[in-house]
């Protein structure tokens, strides 16, 4: 993210405290080293530097009554309601000291509980008019498969054209979180529709091409697709691409009715026992 002044928050941090672009390199190592993802690293990065750029020094550079005063300040920032930056910043820190050996400043942060929320569902008649407000047939097939699947929108992204199986009626999902495959079952009407998808954009090596410079698409291109689409709809609901990671189970049973409504049971990623039911009542392509 850039500033007006030109520079990522990132650039900024360095420019204000040079040692800091060697963290960045260490960093980066790590994630490679841990294989996870580029999105956390990221993350973390951007949250470190904004902690530099505030300080004008490195976090091992500051008294930790400081740290925990200015993460006080973030928490009751009227501006965050989710308190996500301040979970954002406190996550970042953490995995910042920890990996200098510094576990005790990390043990210091505050501890932070896990919120207990409901997913947000969508019922029948709002999925069917999320799904019939695209007026491309890409961002229809797009929407309608990351919900028929379950999918994370950096797996649909990744997605290539020979890892939906039309014969199976699977879709492969390849090095996912953890690092793991997975294989989800492809809906009928789903079919349908990406046939008719491919024979109208004839897209090359992935499935959605973009313009990520290696022709995917990206992530902030789905959520664009997303938070316009909704807006030519009546639902209220907040509703984002992160909801869909909810619906991801190797256990989901699939039933097929004249709607193609599918019935998903989930467990929870959060490591718990508790389930929740999500309807999902997927848009009719009439095969030419």
């Amino acid at each position: 993210m850039r500033k007006k002044s030109g520079f990522t928050i990132v650039e900024q941090a360095i420019m204000l405290v040079p040692e800091f672009e060697s963290v960045v390199r260490k960093l980066e190592q790590q994630v490679v080293l841990r294989g996870q993802s580029k999105s956390t690293l990221n993350n973390y990065i951007r949250r470190i530097a904004l902690f530099v750029v505030r300080f004008g020094k490195l976090p091992e550079q500051i008294d930790p009554d400081e740290i925990n005063e200015f993460l006080a300040a973030l928490a009751r920032d009227p501006r965050s309601p989710s308190r996500s930056s301040f979970k954002h910043m406190v996550y970042g820190l953490r995995y910042y000291f920890r990996l200098l050996g510094m576990n005790k400043n990390a043990i210091a942060l505050p501890s932070l509980k896990k919120e207990a929320k409901l997913p947000v569902i969508l019922n029948q008649q709002e999925l069917k008019e999320l799904f019939a407000a695209p007026t491309l047939l890409k961002q229809r097939v797009v929407l309608a498969l990351i919900y028929s699947a379950g999918l994370r929108g950096q797996e649909v992204i990744n997605l290539k054209i020979r890892d939906i199986d039309f014969e199976r009626k699977t879709i492969h999902i390849r090095q996912s979180k953890y690092k793991k495959d997975r294989v989800v079952p492809l809906a009928e009407s789903m079919a349908v529709g990406l046939r008719k998808y491919l024979k109208a954009e004839n897209p090359h090596i992935w499935l959605f091409n973009g313009k990520e410079p290696d022709g995917r698409y990206s992530v902030r291109g789905l959520s664009w697709v997303m938070r316009e689409n909704l807006k030519k709809t009546s639902i209220t609901k907040d509703v984002n691409l992160h909801f869909n990671s909810l619906l991801r189970s190797e256990r989901a049973n699939l039933l097929l009715s004249t709607l193609s409504v599918f019935l998903r049971f989930s467990l929870s990623d959060v490591g718990t026992s508790a389930g929740f039911i999500t309807i999902l009542c997927m848009p009719r392509f009439v095969s030419s």
